[in-house]
């Protein structure tokens, strides 16, 4: 929970400073789109948790999105299947591509880094391959646009200039979350997936089989993959297989260590990786709205993602040691 609220403050003390600098920060439709595209790198991130708290990587998750939006084109634009059925087999793909992960990691011991490194490669080649490597539309399809566009409802909230329109990504975000949280937090095969990531070999000794533990965390985590994919290409409508989901899958592994998940494994909350993905969206909108040269925005992301990296850090080892001179007084 400490993780939590240290990034929760920082995301407050960002909006704050950027909202006194420049008060459009805070307008009504500025504060949709930021909800909007935080909800959408959010569903990456909560399925990047998944892997990480089970101790391992997943690199591969921006190709899966590129994967995702030209499967969408394949099948809804060439072939004119109905809607369901090409978001069906673009998700079904995807979660196939994370049971892959999880056997080759499980089964054949290799590294989590390697498959998923290879996978990004292969990922963004097949996009590439499979839709000849040119930009196509995805437009005409209303109910999908309206997945990632939609405003069910809005808030008249006293301190906004317009009712606050609810994106439709920040409910599906919501959901997601829930569930996720529920699961990772008050099932057996959560606590489970946090016992893998703290000590795999404890855990399989207790008579627990791991291998399926650590393929259920990839399978999630491409699923998700899959499920922001299709919302990516809603939202973009226009497919470029070779950049489509490009660095997604740094935001995603980075909203997750903001977020609170350990590298280390086994440990971890959905909630924290949501506001560190949100956090990860504001950061580019206030460097935008401060006039500040977009150029320097990866560098101004990177420098507070490595701040609350070390940040984290010692407080980790404050704490570490009070509770060793605790137990030297005791």
């Amino acid at each position: 929970m400490k993780k939590v609220l240290g990034v929760l403050a920082m995301l407050v003390v960002v909006c704050a400073l950027t909202g006194m600098q420049n008060p459009d920060f805070f307008r009504s439709y500025n504060l949709y789109n930021t909800l909007r595209w935080s909800a959408l790198f959010a569903v990456l991130g909560v399925g990047a948790a998944f892997v990480i708290i089970s101790g391992g990587i997943d690199l591969s998750i921006g190709s899966v999105v590129g994967l995702v939006g030209s499967i969408l084109i394949v099948t809804l634009v060439t072939h004119h299947w109905p809607v369901w059925m090409g978001v069906a087999a673009a998700v079904g793909a995807s979660a196939l591509i994370g049971l892959i992960h999880g056997l080759l990691i499980t089964k054949l011991k290799l590294q989590p880094f390697i498959v998923t490194l290879c996978g990004l490669l292969v990922y963004r080649g097949t996009a590439r391959y499979i839709t000849g490597d040119e930009t196509n539309r995805l437009s005409g399809f209303p109910g999908l646009s309206y997945l990632a566009k939609g405003k069910p409802f809005s808030l008249p909230l006293p301190f906004l200039d317009a009712p606050l329109a609810v994106p439709m990504p920040l409910l599906i975000l919501a959901g997601i979350a829930l569930l996720a949280g529920l699961f990772l937090n008050f099932t057996v095969w959560g606590r489970y997936l946090m016992g893998v990531g703290r000590n795999e070999q404890a855990v399989r000794y207790s008579g627990i089989n791991t291998d399926r533990v650590t393929m259920t965390a990839y399978v999630l985590c491409s699923t998700l993959a899959g499920i922001g994919g299709v919302l990516f290409a809603a939202e973009l409508n226009s497919i470029q297989p070779a950049s489509l989901g490009e660095f997604y899958e740094v935001y995603a592994v980075a909203a997750a260590v903001l977020g609170g998940c350990s590298l280390r494994g086994g440990e971890g909350s959905i909630l924290g990786v949501v506001i560190g993905a949100t956090l990860l969206r504001v950061l580019p909108n206030a460097i935008g709205v401060l006039g500040i040269p977009t150029h320097i925005e990866f560098a101004i992301i990177g420098a507070v993602i490595m701040f609350g990296v070390i940040a984290d850090e010692l407080v980790k080892r404050f704490a570490a040691r009070r509770r060793a001179t605790r137990s030297a007084a005791g």
